[in-house]
C-alpha cells in the first residue's frame, strides 16, 4: 500500500521558493511510486511504496529544515495515474489532514492513516525521530554520513582529521544509534497505520 507525502514549504512569503531544487533532489535519489511534483504553490507531494521509504524522505526533509511533513497512509484509487497530481484515494486526504495538523505542531510533521491509533504512534515515533535529526551539528553530520556511507569510525577519523574516539562521540552526541532503532519501528507502525 502507498503512501503519500505533502509537504509545505515554511515561511514561504518571507524567502525564496526552495520547492524546485528540493524536487529536484528527491526524484534523483529516491524511488518513488509516482513522482514528487509541485502541487500548488510552495507545496509539493509524492507517493511512496514503502513506510520505510516515506520515513527516510521524511527525516532528509526534517534535515534541510523549513518543511511541514504531512504522511498520508492508506489505499489510494487504482490504477494510478502518470502523475502525482492527478491521483486520488483516502491517502492523499489523508496526508492533507497530516500536513495541515503538521503546520501546528512544533516538529512539523504529523501522520494521519487509514487506523488512526497506528497513525498516532507512528506520528509520536517520527516526532521523536525529528527532533534527534533537527538537532544535530554539521559535525556529526559529517560522521554519520561517512560511517553510514560503509566507513569504520576509524577510518571516518582519518578522513575528518579527528580521533576515533571523537568520531565516536560525535556519533552518540547525535543519538546516531538511537535513530537506527527507531527507523524500522516507525516505518512498522506507518505500515499498521496504512490498514
Amino acid at each position: 500500500m502507498p503512501f503519500v507525502l505533502t509537504v509545505d514549504q515554511r515561511a514561504s512569503r518571507r524567502g525564496p521558493d526552495r520547492v524546485a531544487d528540493v524536487l529536484a533532489r528527491l526524484n534523483a535519489d529516491v524511488c518513488a511510486v509516482l513522482s514528487f511534483e509541485r502541487t500548488a504553490g510552495d507545496e509539493f507531494q509524492g507517493v511512496l511504496a514503502t513506510p520505510e521509504a516515506a520515513v527516510d524522505v521524511a527525516m532528509r526533509l526534517v534535515r534541510l529544515g523549513g518543511w511541514s511533513i504531512g504522511i498520508g497512509a492508506g489505499p489510494v484509487q487504482a490504477p494510478l495515474p502518470s502523475s502525482t497530481r492527478a491521483a486520488t484515494g483516502p491517502a492523499f486526504l489523508c496526508a492533507r489532514r497530516a500536513v495541515d495538523a503538521a503546520k501546528q505542531r512544533p516538529v512539523r510533521l504529523a501522520v494521519r492513516g487509514a487506523v488512526p491509533p497506528d497513525a498516532a504512534d507512528a506520528q509520536a515515533v517520527l516526532g521523536a525521530l525529528a527532533v534527534l535529526v533537527g538537532r544535530r551539528s554539521e559535525q556529526a553530520w559529517e560522521a554519520i554520513e561517512l560511517v553510514e556511507g560503509g566507513r569504520t569510525q576509524a577510518e571516518a577519523a582519518t578522513t575528518l582529521g579527528i580521533s576515533r574516539q571523537a568520531v565516536g562521540q560525535r556519533l552518540a552526541a547525535a543519538s546516531w544509534e538511537l535513530e537506527r532503532e527507531l527507523r524500522p519501528t516507525a516505518a512498522r507502525l506507518l505500515g499498521r497505520a496504512a490498514g
